[in-house]
């Protein structure tokens, strides 16, 4: 691994922020700070432990700025919450015997279906609707799962989050948004107690780049809460398939090897 200079840890606080405000906004911040990353000459291991860092302060900005105006209640999310630190740690700690490649496959066409469902379905906005189950059974069923998810791989964690709180409980896009982040910081905190105890995190990268995360998600959180689903549907679309696009741009994506691209 190549040094860490001034002037690259400046360029990844910057990467950092941009995240930090997307993220807040519509998840994916991942899809901007792993490549960055690893750009940087940073090893795969030590970048997925050290963007667990960085992701947590995002999370936890974005949370306090949708807190303070209302639009989640924290003291409710802390079971739910409590359910994806315990899907964190479990899939950090299962990360290197989980069968990647599946992951690989099946990703790419999950999050282009995600961009179709938000992109195509009518009446997706701010209001509330009727839930198919209670937001406390979401968090004892599919939050650990997605959590799970977000130990062991990470990148559109929020989506997930996100289409589960709108087409399982009926929120609508801010309200989903908001109650998103927490467990994003859940989901990241389990996932970095392993990533600690493993001794793979760069912890002068992490912290630059959380300052970075934490500035650009009270950006962004604000932004949201002034234009709502407006701003959140399209910029949710564009997230999903730019990931989407980056997963099977990669060489050594299984997919195109079977396709022979």
């Amino acid at each position: 691994m190549q040094d860490i200079t001034l002037h690259l840890l400046l360029l990844l606080f910057a990467a950092a922020f941009f995240a930090g405000f997307v993220d807040s906004i519509a998840g994916g911040g991942g899809l901007i700070t792993v490549p960055a990353m690893l750009l940087a000459g940073i090893p795969p291991l030590q970048t997925l432990g050290t963007n667990k860092v960085q992701s947590i302060c995002g999370a936890a900005s974005a949370t306090i700025a949708y807190a303070r105006q209302g639009h989640v209640q924290l003291h409710t999310q802390v079971p739910m919450a409590v359910m994806a630190v315990i899907g964190g740690m479990l899939g950090a700690a299962l990360a290197t015997i989980m069968p990647g490649d599946i992951l690989r496959i099946v990703l790419p066409f999950l999050l282009i279906a995600i961009a179709l469902y938000f992109a195509f379905k009518p009446n997706l906005n701010d209001m509330e609707k009727h839930g198919r189950m209670s937001a406390a059974l979401l968090g004892f069923t599919f939050v650990p799962l997605i959590g799970f998810y977000d130990g062991a791989f990470g990148p559109g964690t929020g989506s997930f989050f996100m289409l589960a709180f709108v087409t399982l409980v009926g929120f609508g896009m801010l309200k989903a948004t908001a109650h998103t982040k927490l467990l994003n910081f859940g989901s990241n905190l389990g996932g970095l107690i392993v990533f600690t105890f493993s001794g793979v995190i760069l912890w002068k990268v992490g912290l630059t780049m959380g300052l970075g995360q934490f500035l650009g998600a009270q950006a962004g959180s604000r932004l949201a809460m002034r234009i709502g689903a407006k701003l959140i549907k399209p910029l949710l679309v564009i997230v999903c398939i730019a990931f989407a696009i980056k997963l099977l741009a990669d060489p050594t994506n299984p997919v195109r090897i079977w396709l022979g691209f």
